[in-house]
């Protein structure tokens, strides 16, 4: 398993390395990334547990290791193939490329690896690569501010967790996740350590109330930075609450339940401001706010169903936001705007971009059979065992994401279609909306027959 897994990272330096400065290495590059999910699927049915993989035990992957780094490779290849007009433009294309892959690089070695510091190492390092998408190919000037926000938000909440674990190290005197797991029991802690300690993970995940950097960048991200930001760059926070919260014993306290109400309270609100917002990509974006909030909220609970509801959900999300981020991107070219009162008129004159829209509001909404439905009812399941007064809010933010899905998809297809709107008739546009949609559809219907086999359940 450890020779498939470097065949894995040397398939991805060898993207980096080769062929970047040609144009031919924009397709080398999609098609390796296309084998590398495939090895890091067949890699994960090697066995269970966690596995203890080559280069001297460096990388220590799990199934919930293997799931983000398949979701890492998978989004990456589908953002390179839905950013063509970076290739057809040549607007500075393989420095657009080498940004793609290393910050592909990055989240598969922060994934995989097994020391705790080289994670924070990578946690960070992989802000450099998402500055310069979004800074280099951004839509407006706004996009400098945009990636202010971001390095200030992000950089100055992970300082309190680099003091953790250089504590951590310093006390147990090793940095291996998995030889504090099994060698030492769980840490106590006060609640002002733990607070500053996952405020790292809230703010990258986004809870509400430290998401205001999250609709900046997306809104002033291009294509490719919008999709890796809501497909995998959130999903950093959770993963590190998963392996950072088992090292700590303060599950049951006041301070967890005070955290879960935040989140399941913040979720509500940003699905409000999702029903009120006229800037598509800006509702797409708290749409993320609220259904990472369901997340936190299960990994808070402390339960087995909570663990697993979580890393459902985020591998659907991911999958789901960067479809409806690529559609959105789609009708900017078309309409040369993201407002949903001059985005009107699909539903007679756009036969592919609104059925694969409907496809991806109804998983945003989490309409079955999809991978999303599986995580959030095994989500709301776990949140209510946790606490009953927790089943009001709950419901009412599964009926705000479904109000939002469908009166976006409603406020793009009605009304008259506008005479201005660039014409969509030739075939390569088709064939990129459905090579991009249907890897995302066919992977979130797939797996959420495949959900009852999986380890957690």
């Amino acid at each position: 398993m450890g020779e498939v897994l470097s065949l894995v990272f040397m398939v991805l330096f060898g993207l980096l390395v080769g062929l970047i400065g040609a144009q031919l290495g924009w397709w080398v590059s999609i098609y390796g990334f296309q084998l590398s999910v495939a090895l890091v699927v067949l890699l994960s049915y090697s066995g269970m547990g966690v596995s203890g993989c080559s280069f001297g035990g460096v990388f220590c992957c799990d199934e919930v290791s293997f799931g983000f780094v398949w979701l890492s490779i998978f989004i990456a290849s589908l953002s390179l193939l839905g950013s063509g007009d970076v290739l057809n433009l040549g607007d500075k294309y393989w420095v657009f490329l080498v940004s793609v892959v290393s910050l592909t690089i990055i989240l598969c070695f922060c994934f995989a690896v097994d020391s705790l510091f080289m994670f924070y190492v990578f946690f960070e390092f992989s802000l450099i690569p998402t500055l310069m998408i979004i800074c280099g190919w951004g839509y407006q000037p706004e996009r400098l501010r945009a990636g202010k926000y971001m390095m200030l938000y992000t950089v100055g909440a992970s300082l309190p967790l680099l003091v953790f674990i250089l504590f951590l190290f310093y006390g147990e005197g090793s940095s291996s996740f998995m030889l504090i797991y099994m060698v030492s029991k769980a840490l106590p802690c006060s609640s002002i350590m733990f607070m500053a300690m996952i405020m790292a993970f809230l703010v990258k995940s986004p809870m509400y109330g430290v998401h205001g950097w999250l609709p900046k960048a997306h809104v002033e991200a291009p294509v490719a930075g919008s999709m890796f930001l809501a497909g995998v760059l959130l999903k950093l926070g959770g993963y590190g609450l998963v392996r950072f919260i088992s090292l700590l014993s303060l599950s049951g306290s006041v301070v967890f339940s005070c955290v879960i109400c935040l989140c399941i309270f913040g979720g509500v609100v940003a699905s409000v401001v999702c029903c009120v917002q006229t800037d598509a990509k800006s509702l797409v974006a708290y749409s993320s706010v609220g259904h990472m909030s369901l997340v936190l909220g299960g990994l808070m609970s402390g339960s087995f169903w909570g663990l697993g509801g979580s890393c459902l959900l985020m591998v659907a999300h991911g999958l789901s936001s960067s479809g409806m981020f690529f559609l959105v991107g789609e009708f900017y070219k078309l309409y040369n705007s993201r407002m949903l009162f001059v985005i009107r008129g699909g539903i007679g004159n756009l036969l592919g971009l609104n059925l694969w829209l409907a496809y991806m509001c109804g998983f945003n909404a989490s309409a079955p059979p999809s991978l999303s439905l599986c995580g959030e009812v095994i989500l709301c399941i776990s949140i209510v065992s946790y606490s009953l007064w927790f089943s009001g809010l709950v419901g009412v933010l599964g009926f705000l994401s479904c109000l939002y899905s469908w009166s976006l998809y409603c406020n793009t297809q009605t009304g008259n279609y506008p005479v201005w709107v660039r014409p969509c008739d030739s075939v390569s546009y088709f064939h990129v909306q459905s090579m991009v949609c249907s890897s995302i559809v066919f992977p979130l219907v797939g797996l959420s027959f495949y959900c009852s086999l999986g380890k957690f359940f």
